[in-house]
């Protein structure tokens, strides 16, 4: 067994390009000792260090169960940040990010938005949040300037329901732009240039709340649904940053995520979060830039003034940190729209 002088003088020796045979001569030891000593002492210079522990480490598993619940979909970093916040975590968002990066990114696709002046452009659309049997869809109506949106989460895409939903969002919104921008439905539109060049032939029942709010309605190119990039940025952070993180907790907790389930948690996140988001194009908070384009919407008729429609459930809802016990669930989902 080598002493620890001789281990250390192995080490000087073989840094100097010692031959084996000559630090045996040298030390009084045999060469397999020494061949020995050296393959030891290069094993564990390479041995992987251990992970060194971290603030995000006792949070780990309630993250791989939200990634989990939310497959296929993705819930943001910046959800799961607030997420975890709540339960104590005392990090930033870089720990996060790393931890992430090994399970699944999508990076949102690059979208052309348009500005437009204050109270000149309302974008309305429904979105699909699940399809098959039991569909579940959103309207969702964005204003162009402020980048404000009202949000209804609907079974189907009928007329009667657009209609409806577009009054609800003129009053939501305190007033009406003037002019609203579909997609080419056929709740929307019955036949392009029927009348010549962007001369339309219109639902009928679209005329009628036209001309009801006074608006004047407008329809993107075919297959070119992306002019709507305002709404259509909306909708994506709509469904990463509410849809599938509400959709994962209700999983979790053995409960249905539904129309009356979301319309029930929609409101508070609309006001509390996502207008108080700083917009990334914008670069201001869409609640701050409201303000501003209420001043220059047109105003309600007269029989829908002073109809308050919040932007879901009839009655204040604590604001959804998905932490809830399922007690509060229950009662949560209780509320009808």
């Amino acid at each position: 067994m080598l002493t620890q002088e001789q281990a250390v003088e192995i080490k000087v020796m073989a840094r100097r390009g010692v031959s084996i045979r000559e630090m045996a001569k040298q030390l009084g030891c045999s060469r397999n000792t020494i061949r020995r000593y050296l393959r030891e002492a290069e094993a564990q210079q390479y041995r992987p260090r251990e992970a060194r522990a971290t603030k995000l480490d006792p949070f780990k598993d309630y993250l791989r169960g939200r990634i989990e619940a939310a497959r296929p979909h993705w819930i943001p970093a910046a959800v799961l940040l607030l997420e975890i916040q709540e339960l104590g975590y005392p990090g930033g968002v870089t720990q996060l990010k790393e931890f992430l990066n090994g399970y699944k990114h999508r990076e949102p696709e690059p979208v052309v938005r348009f500005e437009t002046p204050p109270g000149k452009q309302m974008q309305a659309d429904f979105t699909h949040i699940r399809r098959g049997r039991d569909p579940l869809l959103a309207f969702v109506a964005t204003l162009g300037y402020s980048r404000s949106s009202w949000v209804r989460f609907t079974t189907d895409e009928r007329a009667d329901t657009w209609f409806g939903c577009l009054r609800q969002a003129f009053i939501y919104f305190g007033g009406v732009p003037q002019h609203v921008l579909f997609d080419n439905a056929g709740a929307i539109i019955i036949e392009r240039d029927a009348y010549g060049d962007g001369h339309h032939r219109w639902h009928s029942g679209l005329l009628a709340v036209a001309q009801e709010f006074g608006f004047t309605p407008r329809v993107c190119q075919p297959y070119r649904a992306k002019t709507k990039g305002k709404v259509e940025r909306f909708n994506g952070y709509l469904k990463g940053s509410f849809c599938v993180p509400l959709a994962a907790t209700l999983k979790q907790a053995g409960l249905r995520f539904d129309a009356t389930a979301a319309n029930a948690h929609i409101g508070r996140w609309l006001t509390e979060v996502a207008d108080q988001r700083l917009h990334g194009t914008t670069r201001e908070r869409p609640a701050e830039r409201l303000q501003e384009e209420r001043l220059t919407l047109l105003p309600l008729p007269q029989q829908h003034q002073g109809i308050l429609v919040p932007a879901a459930s009839h009655r204040p809802l604590p604001l959804e940190s998905f932490q809830h016990p399922l007690s509060v669930y229950n009662e949560l989902l209780e509320v009808r729209t």
